[in-house]
């Protein structure tokens, strides 16, 4: 059987023609041969085909000697956390996040919540789902275990909720997982919760779950306004990422979250390392340097990022799309963490959100990713490097082109999911100078 929804990171495929039972079945027994599991952790997000996938991917996994605890529906956050908790030879998430509804997929992780990604076992997996060819085994047992509870208290380790202030916060899951955890967090905070688009519904009545695209965030932005709430926060379909709005209902680059929550981990941890990736980087190397941190440049991708954390230790590590990491959540992202961490900050502070990130947004004004279709990536990265070589004051090639100027940089990727070029242009309190470089460069790539 030839399989084609393995991508470099996850599993990701439309239902039923790339992703179906018995691919899933086919995946559970190549994931156990894979690793020797004899322990597993399984959830799934609250998609139409994520039941049925998720009884075929057990069966496979029990068929091939492994013993599964089985948590339900929940988010990607929650199969991270029930695996390191529980101590478990790994875990899998049945999900595809904020795909077209007719797709489905799954995350996969080993011991200790490390992600196994196209560099660490996914190649093989897929190789191996492919010849049904699998080692004999007794069969192994299922036990139904709610973790939720459990997910909620380790979620109320990261603040001080004596110290949390009464705000009006709107939440918009999207219909998809996260109404689930603000439902059971809600009794231990002090906020009153606006709930818009909140019960899980895999048929998505109101779009799929992609806040950042814009005709998704008129919703919340407006529920801000008209409830004078002072933020708002929406999440995709598996809620491992969330996106927030100001108390203008502003919707905000998660670029400028990153070193909002890199300030409030070195407060806690002065001289500890934080993991960025290399799209935009100023705003954040400057907030660690100040906060007496040590900024380290990742590859972009969550497996790069977690790899990195490890080998520095990093306290936190967070990337402009909106994905934070946390080493007391086992160096995995986590859509609920910095939500709760920003509440605090603005808490304690006694702030508004648009006050805590204005001014960073004035100092280092950026374009917000932009992507374009090309047919010829290398010629054109080439192309660009040689014609601004001249002036640059730096060259990386950590991910992508990266290049420094007096008042500005650029960063220009191909993406490792989509067939697009991504650029991000940042400057140095110009923002007419990040205006003009942005379009100067899209010139070149349109051209």
């Amino acid at each position: 059987m030839k399989i084609t929804c393995f991508k470099a990171y996850d599993i990701r495929g439309r239902v039923p023609d790339q992703l179906n039972e018995e691919v899933a079945y086919r995946i559970g027994r190549a994931y156990v041969d894979f690793l020797g599991a004899k322990t597993v952790v399984v959830g799934h997000d609250i998609r139409l085909t994520s039941a049925s996938l998720t009884d075929a991917l057990v069966n496979g996994l029990t068929d091939g000697g492994a013993d599964v605890t089985h948590i339900g529906q929940c988010g990607t956050e929650e199969v991270y956390f029930a695996t390191f908790e529980l101590g478990v030879d790994g875990g899998i998430c049945v999900t595809a996040s904020h795909n077209p509804m007719d797709y489905n997929g799954m995350k996969l992780v080993k011991k200790g919540s490390e992600p196994i990604s196209g560099d660490s076992g996914l190649d093989e997996i897929r190789a191996m789902a492919e010849t049904g060819v699998f080692k004999d085994a007794n069969k192994g047992s299922v036990t139904q275990k709610d973790m939720r509870e459990i997910y909620i208290q380790h979620l109320l380790e990261y603040v001080d909720v004596t110290k949390l202030k009464p705000l009006k916060v709107v939440v918009n899951a999207g219909n998809g997982g996260a109404g689930m955890v603000i439902d059971a967090i809600e009794k231990h905070l002090p906020f009153e919760f606006i709930k818009i688009h909140h019960t899980p519904d895999g048929s998505f009545p109101n779009g799929i779950p992609n806040p950042l695209l814009l005709e998704n965030q008129g919703v919340t932005a407006d529920a801000v306004k008209a409830h004078n709430a002072d933020l708002g926060i929406a999440w995709d379909g598996d809620f491992d990422r969330c996106f927030f709005f100001d108390e203008s209902g502003e919707f905000l680059e998660g670029y400028y979250l990153v070193g909002l929550l890199a300030q409030s981990f070195l407060a806690k941890n002065p001289g500890a390392a934080v993991v960025h990736d290399p799209r935009l980087t100023w705003n954040t190397v400057d907030i660690v340097n100040d906060s007496n941190g040590r900024a380290v440049q990742s590859k972009t991708g969550h497996a790069f990022i977690k790899e990195r954390m490890r080998l520095e230790d990093a306290v936190y590590g967070g990337e402009m799309s909106a994905h934070h990491y946390f080493k007391d959540f086992a160096y995995c992202d986590n859509g609920t963490i910095p939500w709760l961490l920003i509440t605090e900050m603005m808490s304690q502070r006694d702030v508004t959100l648009s006050s805590l990130i204005g001014e960073r947004i004035d100092a280092f004004p950026c374009s917000g990713e932009i992507n374009r279709r090309v047919t010829d990536t290398a010629d054109l990265l080439v192309k660009v490097e040689e014609t601004y070589a001249p002036s640059a004051v730096k060259i990386e090639k950590v991910d992508g082109l990266s290049m420094s100027f007096d008042g500005w940089r650029f960063n220009l990727r191909s993406s490792s999911t989509e067939p697009l070029l991504r650029l991000n242009v940042e400057s140095k309190a110009d923002r007419a100078l990040m205006e003009q470089k942005t379009q100067e460069l899209l010139a070149i790539i349109d051209a």
